[in-house]
């Protein structure tokens, strides 16, 4: 009897949600509609493939397909941990992207000196400035990087040249396993920043013009204003966005990396992604390469996971971050 009695309260539970779910989508079908392509996208391109992370687990032979190669279990992350160079892959991935994310609050910083800005034509014409490097491509972006900084010519070997100083003491900027991790992080802020100003500068946007014209009665400054009203109005973006940021904290694209890398300062450029690469495509070790990923993988899901509890707990009250 207890059984049928549950099974009536569910029934009776799941009716009435069909009901309003198929209210809302006969009201709003255009809008469900409008978001089929987007949901069409990340199933196929994000959860099909998930089919394929079994590879990981197996020892993968093209001709036996998935399914026929044999099981393995841990093998290959057993592989990969033991590997005499783990701490080093590990550590080079760490220090580039705890180092891009301490640069999180540049985009933020110049989200809030456009929005200062009164003069429109001005405002537009400095984004539009700030944007642009962000269509180059990585290749080009590279191909400039190693130009600029040749010790022969270039705007480095000028300078050089200016200074005086002879092409045997010139520093070897391109060729240097020291100077590899800032021509990264800060060739990306300047590709990158104008770019990941346009969601803060539409959180800006929403801020209330009487907040700002009640203070400025008030006699606060400009500065009293952006720390009072600016910044409390984003704290919501902010936030979402740091969790975002730190999701990838493990994840550093191999393809700038790897157009960087060179035998010179291949101490600091070898790092997981690259490893990836030339394990899993170039070896064609498949099933090592998957494994390596899914560590990957992992380790931003607990990542994720952590800073989003830390940050709802922050909300809450229930911790202090300061």
């Amino acid at each position: 009897m207890n059984n049928t009695a549950t099974v009536q309260k569910k029934k009776t539970a799941v009716g009435p949600r069909l009901g309003t779910f198929k209210k809302h989508f006969l009201r709003d079908w255009q809008l469900y509609l409008l978001i089929l392509l987007p949901m069409a996208w990340l199933i196929i391109w994000k959860y099909v493939p998930m089919y394929g992370v079994q590879i990981a687990f197996r020892d993968y032979k093209v001709k036996l397909g998935i399914l026929g190669s044999p099981w393995v279990g841990i093998k290959h992350f057993r592989r990969f941990m033991t590997n005499p160079k783990f701490w080093q892959y590990l550590g080079n991935t760490l220090a580039i992207s705890l180092y891009s994310l301490a640069m999180f609050p540049l985009p933020i910083l110049l989200a809030l000196i456009i929005n200062t800005i009164t003069r429109e034509k001005f405002k537009r014409t400095v984004q539009t400035i700030s944007y642009l490097p962000h269509f180059i491509s990585l290749v080009i972006m590279v191909a400039i990087l190693q130009k600029a900084f040749s010790p022969i010519n270039g705007i480095y070997g000028a300078i050089c040249k200016i200074l005086d100083i002879p092409i045997s003491n010139r520093y070897d900027v391109w060729g240097s396993a020291a100077a590899f991790r800032h021509l990264y992080v800060w060739s990306n802020v300047w590709q990158n920043i104008g770019w990941n100003t346009i969601i803060y500068l539409a959180s800006l946007s929403s801020v209330s013009n009487e907040l700002h014209e009640a203070a400025t009665i008030d006699g606060a400054s400009r500065w009293k204003r952006v720390l009072n009203i600016d910044l409390p109005c984003i704290t919501g973006t902010l936030g979402i966005m740091l969790i975002l940021r730190c999701g990838h904290i493990m994840t550093v694209g191999y393809e700038k990396a790897l157009l960087m890398q060179n035998t010179m300062n291949a101490e600091t450029s070898e790092i997981v992604s690259t490893y990836v690469y030339k394990q899993g495509l170039q070896k064609s070790d498949f099933s090592y390469g998957t494994a390596i990923s899914l560590f990957d993988s992992v380790c931003n899901m607990i990542l994720l996971l952590t800073v989003n509890w830390i940050s709802k707990k922050a909300s809450e009250g229930d911790i202090s971050l300061f």
